[in-house]
């Protein structure tokens, strides 16, 4: 379920509820009563939650794997993983799910109707904590000892930073829990909404992002870096990773430890960068891949595919970088001989 430190989920509702919102055909009728108390990811959801599956094959085994209660799936999906899950069939799982997702979420404005002090009563700071002038501290946070928190900074109901943490002047911290020794520059974005959207015959409906962010010890995120809140599952910055400026990190991407990624480079999200690897600036990676320990991206380069540990990759479509430097070779030699042809 969703941390209830960020989100406040609504009333149960029965299967048949969710099936009419969905617009989806219940696989066992005699199920529709059923409660389902919250939306959650597949790998975590219980038998009182409700999940979704696409078809796709990253996700096969979380799903054939899945405790949860029912699960919302293609019309052509038959047979449940387990006699414990009812399906509810639909031609469009994603669209299905954020129907319901926003019924049991139908508000996500974290703020206060009212916060009369910059720092409201129900945060807890730490020794020797220092605040600069016009940073608010949202009801719930707690800010470890010996942190500072910049000029205008805002750091958002329920947010933990653990001790010795740095928070820029401007930056904005909302939805996350970071370890000791977090430094974030000035103008970070950590916490705001993925872009997260079903595409439906009357419109884009927006899935409602319900993760956090997760940061390690030890971090070190550049200005003006944005960092998504996960969709379901959380977004995830390990020990020792270090993030340059202007850096675009989407909802559940997974960063190993010790990571360093170079500034503008951009990852789309759902994908898994393992320990150690390093990232040129203004490289791109897509979505749903899985960069091994080890592996090394040259600046530029667009990612595509899955990479294993210890390979350096370079170019667009990134290609192995022998071959990628025989790429360039060979078409500095075909550009050559066009000229000398002329």
């Amino acid at each position: 379920m969703a941390d209830p430190r960020f989100y406040s989920v609504a009333e149960p509702r029965s299967l048949r509820d969710l099936a009419a919102i969905a617009g989806a055909a219940i696989a066992d009728e005699a199920a529709a009563g059923r409660l389902i108390r919250d939306v959650a990811p597949l790998q975590d959801a219980g038998p009182d939650e409700i999940s979704f599956f696409d078809g796709k094959k990253a996700y096969r085994d979380a799903y054939l794997g899945s405790r949860a209660g029912a699960c919302v799936v293609d019309a052509s999906d038959r047979e449940p993983p387990s006699s414990d899950m009812v399906l509810l069939a639909v031609d469009d799982p994603h669209l299905g799910y954020a129907r319901i997702a926003r019924a049991f979420y139908p508000s996500l404005d974290d703020s206060p109707a009212v916060q009369t002090e910059a720092v409201d009563p129900g945060a807890r700071l730490g020794p020797g904590v220092e605040v600069a002038p016009g940073a608010v501290i949202g009801p719930g946070a707690e800010i470890g000892a010996g942190s500072r928190i910049g000029a205008n900074a805002v750091i958002g109901p329920g947010v933990c930073i653990g001790d010795g943490g740095r928070i820029g002047p401007l930056a904005s911290v909302r939805y996350c829990l970071a370890g000791d020794g977090v430094r974030i520059a000035a103008g970070a974005r950590i916490g705001e909404d993925g872009f997260g959207f079903a595409l439906g015959p009357e419109g884009h409906v927006k899935v409602p992002q319900l993760g956090r962010v997760i940061i390690g010890n030890g971090v070190e995120i550049g200005a003006n870096t944005t960092i998504d809140r996960g969709s379901g599952p959380d977004t995830v910055i390990g020990d020792g990773v270090i993030i340059d400026n202007l850096v675009q990190i989407a909802h559940n991407v997974r960063v190993g430890r010790n990571s360093i990624i170079v500034a503008q480079v951009g990852i789309s999200g759902s994908t898994t960068i393992g320990d150690n690897v390093v990232i040129g600036g203004q490289a791109g990676i897509a979505g749903h891949l899985v960069l091994g320990d080890g592996v090394r991206i040259a600046a530029q380069s667009g990612v595509m595919t899955d990479i294993p540990a210890g390979a350096t990759f370079g170019g667009s479509p990134a290609v192995p970088q022998k071959d990628w430097f025989r790429q360039i070779a060979m078409l500095r030699r075909l550009t050559k001989k066009n000229l000398d042809d002329r």
